[in-house]
């Protein structure tokens, strides 16, 4: 489909490997949520294919247009940001104790996938036109006051997994940049302190919020209550062995012992059906994809906003994959981050293949410098 909406000038110059490993981890998301919700209503997996056919789309005009353009829409993009966000938390209705999305024609829509995006490029920009005031203070504490706002109205939803994958955004963003350590260093620690201060004052973290966080240290504290995620993936994952139960076969996950197991949890359906070797093999897959992301990073050594948009993206994917698959083996907190391309979700999708097309648009444009 991709290579049927480019014409020569394009298919001469992308990253075909980058195209080819997103389109086997889009497949894989079909195989595996057709698994993970077979017996459940709805045919999530149609859905996601049809967010599929729409990102691919998307991927295309995100790495057609130059990804200098949009510089003069940054400010614009940043408000419309906010102003979704805020009619997210006036208007949005409660799903499982969060109001995450907002319907557009029909469809669900959730503000916050596109918010990342938008922080990076918005960052990106910021951190170019102060390219040589990075090393000040006051400088690192603008860009974080950038993502801040965003970052305040998506953890109010409550959404704590998307607004510390932006924090994380901001993190690789500013040190990328040149960053001085001492002033990263310190505003973690201040962080830290006000984390702290946050726990024990019980007004701004949710009370399930601090469970999942307790029942990550200790989940058999809490077997049955916030360490149940976590004690059944780990039995899912481990009873999948060498090489799995076979698919559309895990006993856990279709026996309704895994909760969300088509979105959050969607990795301990891979372990189980598919064993250590077919985990591997898809973490194998996103090593590629954040390798290939890296190669752009460095390319683009010439071009500062490239750069800044490549490590954005490459830090948002990162994190993702790293937070959800950790909480699914046990060694991170639960924090409902999905694994990209993979969990069912349409504006995930649809935003991490625009995410992979401005990846593109920064490879073509840093090969066209060159030859």
């Amino acid at each position: 489909m991709i290579a049927q909406l480019l014409d020569s000038r394009y298919r001469r110059t992308v990253d075909w490997a980058l195209f080819a490993i997103t389109a086997v981890l889009c497949a894989l998301g079909i195989v595996f949520i057709f698994s993970a919700t077979r017996g459940l209503p709805g045919e999530a997996w149609k859905k996601q294919l049809l967010a599929i056919v729409l990102g691919c789309f998307a991927l295309v005009a995100a790495m057609r247009v130059d990804f200098h353009r949009y510089t003069r829409y940054c400010t614009r993009l940043y408000v419309a940001t906010l102003i979704l966000l805020i009619i997210v938390l006036k208007a949005a209705p409660a799903t499982n104790g969060a109001a995450r999305w907002i319907r557009i024609g029909g469809f669900p829509f959730q503000p916050s996938e596109f918010a990342k995006l938008v922080v990076i490029y918005g960052l990106a920009v910021f951190l170019k036109n102060r390219q040589e005031e990075i090393g000040e203070l006051r400088t690192v504490l603008l860009s974080l006051a950038w993502v801040a706002v965003p970052m305040a109205l998506i953890f109010k939803q409550p959404d704590l997994g998307t607004a510390l994958v932006i924090f994380a955004i901001w993190l690789g963003m500013v040190f990328m940049a040149g960053g001085r350590l001492r002033h990263i260093g310190g505003l973690l620690a201040i962080g830290a302190v006000l984390f702290v201060g946050l726990w024990f004052s019980g007004r701004v973290l949710k009370h399930y919020q601090k469970n999942r966080l307790i029942a990550f240290v200790n989940p058999e504290a809490e077997p049955k209550e916030a360490g149940y995620h976590i004690l059944q993936a780990r039995i899912a994952i481990g009873s999948g062995q060498m090489w799995g139960q076979g698919y559309l076969k895990g006993t856990e996950v279709h026996g309704g012992y895994i909760p969300e197991r088509q979105s959050d949890f969607i990795f301990t359906d891979i372990g189980e059906e598919w064993g250590f070797v077919g985990a591997l093999a898809v973490i194998g897959l996103y090593v590629a994809l954040l390798w290939r992301g890296a190669l752009v990073v460095a390319a683009a050594s010439q071009d500062f906003l490239g750069q800044m948009i490549a490590t954005g993206i490459v830090t948002m994917l990162a994190v993702h994959v790293l937070v959800n698959i950790g909480m699914n083996v046990g060694i991170m907190p639960v924090t409902g981050v999905p694994l990209p391309l993979i969990s069912v979700g349409g504006s995930n999708v649809v935003s991490t293949l625009i995410a992979v097309g401005l990846l593109q648009s920064v490879g073509i444009r840093h090969h066209r410098l060159l030859f």
